[in-house]
């Protein structure tokens, strides 16, 4: 990417990512803070767990159908790639500075990873007290138990340390970097040069990610009933 090249508005992140992005970030600080609370907040947070699935399921499809930027594909790097990031390489064409840099694509999995399972463990979870998941009946109680060790224990501390990780990551690239990570999730737009690929954000593809967006909540809710 020429830095001399004249810039212009592009959009990167289309509407449902960044819907997805904020709704997720919410949902998270709301199914730790329920968990802390526990007891009738544990209703709470059951819902807000299959809210956290939904949305879990739909950016998986995202990623695979979203817009330019979203796509696994765009932002899956080798070690090669991670390595000259960290000394300071901006990519072919600038690509690190438009999406996700290799580095933010590492924490954007990781978190991705520790969600899923953490959801995954929730699911079969047992507190022995009044408390389990809707598929606690299809696993052994050997399987429940360390499930429930993982969920209540090692799986929330990795969250919430991913989570600080990831706004500490913003406060150091909007101080020492000067560059604002939190505007273009707001607005979808970055300043960039002429010809930087955009990610399609038109109503064609609103209205399938709605529909994804619906899919996947309906199978959430399907899951939840399992418990009956």
């Amino acid at each position: 990417m020429n830095g001399d090249a004249p810039l212009q508005r592009v959009r990167v992140w289309d509407l449902p990512t960044r819907v997805f992005h904020w709704l997720l970030a919410a949902a998270v600080i709301a199914v730790v803070v329920t968990a802390k609370v526990g007891g009738n907040a544990m209703t709470w947070h059951f819902r807000l767990g299959y809210l956290v699935m939904a949305l879990l399921a739909f950016r998986l499809l995202w990623g695979l159908v979203g817009g330019h930027w979203s796509r696994f594909a765009n932002f899956i790097y080798g070690p090669g790639s991670t390595f000259a990031y960290l000394r300071g390489h901006r990519g072919p064409d600038g690509r690190f500075e438009v999406g996700h840099s290799p580095v933010g694509a590492l924490s954007v999995f990781a978190l991705l990873g520790v969600l899923v399972a953490q959801v995954a463990t929730g699911l079969v979870a047992d507190d022995e007290i009044a408390n389990q998941g809707p598929l606690y009946a299809l696993v052994s109680g050997d399987t429940s138990a360390a499930a429930t060790g993982w969920h209540s224990g090692y799986g929330q501390w990795l969250i919430i340390g991913l989570v600080v990780l990831h706004v500490l990551a913003i406060v150091f690239y909007r101080v020492v970097k000067r560059r604002n990570l939190v505007g273009p999730m707001l607005s979808g737009d970055k300043a960039l040069p002429a010809g930087t690929p955009a990610s399609a954000d038109r109503a064609a593809t609103r209205a399938l990610a709605a529909l994804l967006l619906a899919l996947c909540a309906g199978g959430a809710a399907w899951v939840a009933s399992l418990g009956g």
